[in-house]
């Protein structure tokens, strides 16, 4: 499950991508002299809408993965929850850019994203520092043996 939301949430940036390439190439008709007001704002709004499907993919999986951290004990349990609660303010920031409430890269928008966006580069210098913990490795095969009992 998470893999397949890594795989929608980029999906949607590599969309949001060339929906700004697209726009490049709009703003030079309208150097041009074209009339290009009308698919340069539904390009513009393409782009918004696919980069908040993205974050909210995002954010399904970084979910995902901060639960299972959680109950696996790989990384501490205040960085596993700084995660949850950080995806939540992600989610809250995305549902509210998707449906038009705050502006999309809003200061709103930063601010709610801001503490998943720290968090996960602590997290990131945690696991090169530190690695996953030693209890949750040990504990792993007895809890591989409790689901498929022999």
């Amino acid at each position: 499950m998470v893999a397949k939301t890594r795989l929608i949430e980029g999906v949607f940036y590599a969309l949001s991508a060339v929906g700004t390439l697209i726009l490049v190439t709009l703003s030079g008709q309208l150097v041009a002299g074209a009339s290009a007001h009308a698919p340069a704002d539904l390009v513009r709004d393409l782009r918004d809408s696919a980069g908040t499907v993205g974050v909210l993919a995002f954010c399904a999986g970084a979910t995902l993965y901060y639960l299972i951290f959680y109950r696996s004990q790989l990384i501490p349990r205040w960085l596993s929850v700084w995660g949850l609660v950080g995806t939540a303010l992600c989610l809250t920031a995305g549902l509210l850019v998707f449906f038009q409430s705050i502006a999309a890269l809003s200061s709103t928008q930063a601010a709610l994203s801001l503490p998943i966006a720290v968090q996960e580069m602590v997290l990131a210098v945690w696991l090169i520092v530190k690695g996953f913990s030693t209890k949750a490795k040990a504990k792993a095969p007895t809890a591989a043996a409790e689901l498929h009992p022999a």
